[in-house]
């Protein structure tokens, strides 16, 4: 079964840390390419980060650079969301996707999405 899986989600304080995983079951995650969305209440549904499977290239939208990371560890079947400085604007559901042979630079993944974690920052 095709399965995306995210974790580390929480509360955290302004200018802390989480770190968000994706872990994939039922499918080799080296495959495809990975991204990162995220919808806060009210608003609409923004991609964040993608990272291709052909050559690991990485992007990020302006709103999270200098902060947010993406990254894969294909050996452990999971990607990573490594976010810092964090805002209250940041709050929101946080999703991972991933999708088969695409690069980044044409459309960011959206076939396969997980359920989605929620990230609160706050004091």
């Amino acid at each position: 079964q095709f399965q995306l899986e995210e974790s580390g989600g929480g509360l955290v304080q302004p200018g802390g840390s989480l770190r968000l995983s994706c872990t994939a079951s039922g499918f080799t995650l080296d495959d495809y390419t990975i991204g990162w969305f995220r919808q806060a209440p009210g608003k609409e549904r923004e991609g964040i980060a993608c990272i291709s499977n052909s050559d690991g290239s990485r992007y990020v939208t302006d709103s999270v650079k200098g902060r947010f990371t993406i990254s894969r560890d294909n050996a452990k079947n999971t990607a990573y969301l490594q976010m810092n400085s964090l805002k209250p604007e940041d709050t929101a559901v946080y999703y991972c996707t991933a999708e088969a042979e695409l690069s980044c630079l044409i459309r960011w993944p959206v076939d396969y999405w997980g359920q989605g974690i929620q990230v609160t920052v706050s004091s």
